[in-house]
C-alpha cells in the first residue's frame, strides 16, 4: 500500500497580474532622468555683461543686484555663476563658476569700464565651448549696443538654442540696431529680451531672479513659484523670446 499522498495543486491567485506597459516603461525612464539631472548639482548660469565705458552705471547696478540671483534660488548649492565681461581693446575675460554672492560681488567690484568695441560675438563662442565642457542652463546678457555683424550672432545664438543655452538679454536704452539683434538672439536661442533703464532696478532685479530660477528648475519651478516676474518670464519664453 502507498501511504505517500499525492500533492494538493498549489493554489492560483486571483489577483490579476498587472504588467508594464512600454508608456509606462518610458514615462518611468523619463523620470528618472529628471530626478537625476536635478541632483546631479547646482544650475549653472553665465552672466556676461558689456562693460565698455558707457555701461559704468549699469555695471554698478549690477554689482548690487547679483544677490538677488542667489536669494531667489536657495544659499545651499542652488546656483553657480560665471561671470563674463568685454571692454577695451579686444579684452573679453571669463571668472571661474562661484557658487556664492560675496565671491561674485568680489569679482564684478574689481573690474572697471574701459572704452572699446563691442563683442558680443566672443561672448556667445564662450558660451558654445562651456556648453561642451559640461552642462550650461542659461546666458543672461546685459548691454545697450552692437557693433557687429548679427549673422555671424546669429549663427551662435542659433547653436547654442540647439544645445538647451537660451540667452536672456537685457537692453538698456533704444537703439534700434542694438534691439534687432538682440531680439534675434533670444529668439534662436529660444530665450528671451527685455528692455531695462536705469530707474528700473527693482524689475531687472526680479527678472534676474526669475532667470537664476529658470536655470536651477526651468518652467517647472518658474510656474510653481508663479510670482508676476516668473509668469511674465514663461510668457516670454513660450512667446517667441521678445516682448
Amino acid at each position: 500500500m502507498n501511504d505517500r499522498k499525492t500533492p494538493l495543486p498549489a493554489k492560483r491567485s486571483t489577483a490579476p497580474q498587472t504588467r508594464s506597459s512600454a508608456g509606462d516603461i518610458d514615462a518611468f525612464v523619463r523620470q528618472a532622468k529628471a530626478v537625476a539631472a536635478r541632483a546631479s548639482g547646482a544650475g549653472r548660469l553665465i552672466l556676461a555683461l558689456d562693460a565698455t565705458m558707457s555701461r559704468q552705471p549699469t555695471w554698478d547696478m549690477a554689482c548690487a543686484l547679483q544677490a538677488e540671483m542667489f536669494d531667489a534660488v536657495g544659499k545651499t548649492d542652488g546656483l553657480d555663476v560665471q561671470l563674463v565681461y568685454f571692454r577695451g581693446l579686444g579684452e573679453c575675460r571669463a571668472s571661474k563658476f562661484v557658487k556664492d554672492t560675496v565671491a561674485l560681488k568680489r569679482l564684478m567690484t574689481g573690474i572697471s569700464c574701459q572704452g572699446g568695441y563691442t563683442q558680443i560675438g566672443k561672448v556667445l563662442g564662450h558660451a558654445l565651448k562651456e556648453r561642451e565642457r559640461g552642462k550650461v542652463d542659461a546666458l543672461i546678457y546685459i548691454g545697450d549696443a552692437m557693433e557687429e555683424g548679427i549673422d555671424d550672432l546669429s549663427d551662435k545664438a542659433g547653436r547654442l538654442g540647439l544645445r538647451g543655452v537660451p540667452v536672456f538679454v537685457f537692453q538698456e536704452g533704444r537703439d534700434g540696431k542694438a534691439e534687432t539683434a538682440f531680439k534675434e538672439i533670444a529668439r534662436l536661442s529660444k530665450g528671451a529680451w527685455f528692455r531695462f533703464d536705469r530707474n528700473s532696478a527693482a524689475t531687472l532685479a526680479k527678472l534676474l531672479a526669475a532667470v537664476a530660477v529658470f536655470a536651477t528648475g526651468g518652467l517647472t519651478a518658474l510656474e510653481a513659484r508663479g510670482r508676476p516676474e516668473d509668469k511674465l518670464m514663461i510668457e516670454n519664453l513660450r512667446g517667441g523670446g521678445t516682448r
